[in-house]
């Protein structure tokens, strides 16, 4: 509809503009270092992504007030179909990078769900309501509001295997925010987005050595690969400490997820002048919602 209309049809895929998810699927494209994408399997993934969001937080330097309705599934839609659909975005992206795939490519393994419980104390700090409205009332059990929130699931692109997970917890510990972990198993190398507490809840990407040869040749093997990036993202570098090489990255890429809003209208507003999408784009939006 969107092409007999012309209209150009975008998503707004911020965490393909996350420096580190950029490198990490840079460096998935140098053999010499990484080697090829496994298979994997459904209980060892090839890809896993798994993204932790929390329902009271701070945006834009205020805390958040979320309206009643975000806590119906009914009305607002489950966390396995909501932030899933960036996890899945950049499990194509960076397995199948500018292919068009199909929604044949895809078989989907396994799934579950589950609810976060909220308090009333903890829904009329989130809302600002004192009551909770009728529409969720049949989700109160013991007196404490299910809000299914949470799910993951295993799935197969085009014979890779995939682990998508989604977890809602109604706040983040102290000094941390949305998390997001991001693992692709190569023959040689294995990428590793980690943002934990280690990481002062900052996005911090990992190399770990996953093939036959020796920490000296993988180092230096992972050396030109971060120099041959170096003219795209200057400054970028690494680091070692015992057997973790992590990568580098200068201050000025940490722009924060708000920037990436932006980012993403500047890349559309350059397809709009030109007055076409990438081939790739629009094809694998319908495998994307499908999976």
């Amino acid at each position: 509809v969107a092409a007999t209309n012309h209209v150009l049809l975008y998503d707004i895929m911020t965490e393909c503009y996350e420096i580190t998810t950029e490198l990490q699927r840079e460096l998935s494209q140098q053999p010499a270092l990484f080697g090829e994408l496994v298979k994997g399997s459904s209980d060892k993934p090839a890809i896993t992504m798994e993204s932790v969001h929390n329902f009271s937080k701070v945006v834009a330097g205020a805390t958040l007030k979320r309206p009643p309705w975000f806590f119906d599934a009914r009305q607002n839609g489950e966390g396995i179909v909501d932030v899933s659909t960036h996890l899945v975005d950049l499990v194509q992206w960076e397995a199948f990078p500018e292919q068009a795939l199909s929604p044949t490519d895809v078989s989907v393994l396994s799934a579950r769900r589950r609810a976060t419980p909220i308090t009333r104390e903890q829904f009329k700090q989130l809302t600002g309501a004192e009551s909770l409205p009728d529409f969720l009332k049949p989700d109160v059990k013991d007196r404490v509001l299910q809000v299914y929130a949470n799910g993951e699931f295993t799935y197969r692109l085009r014979g890779v295997h995939a682990k998508v997970s989604v977890v809602w917890n109604f706040e983040a510990p102290a000094g941390g925010g949305d998390t997001h972990y991001s693992l692709m198993r190569g023959t040689k190398a294995n990428l590793v987005i980690r943002q934990g507490a280690e990481q002062k809840f900052k996005p911090v990407l990992y190399v770990e050595n996953a093939g036959k040869a020796d920490d000296v040749a993988f180092e230096a093997t992972l050396k030109v690969s971060i120099e041959s990036l170096q003219r795209k993202y200057p400054g970028v570098s690494f680091g070692r400490d015992g057997k973790a090489w992590w990568v580098t990255v200068p201050e000025k890429y940490d722009v924060g997820h708000e920037a990436h809003f932006a980012q993403v209208t500047e890349n559309y507003l350059r397809y709009l002048r030109a007055g076409r999408l990438p081939d790739w784009e629009v094809p694998n939006m319908i495998p994307k919602h499908a999976t």
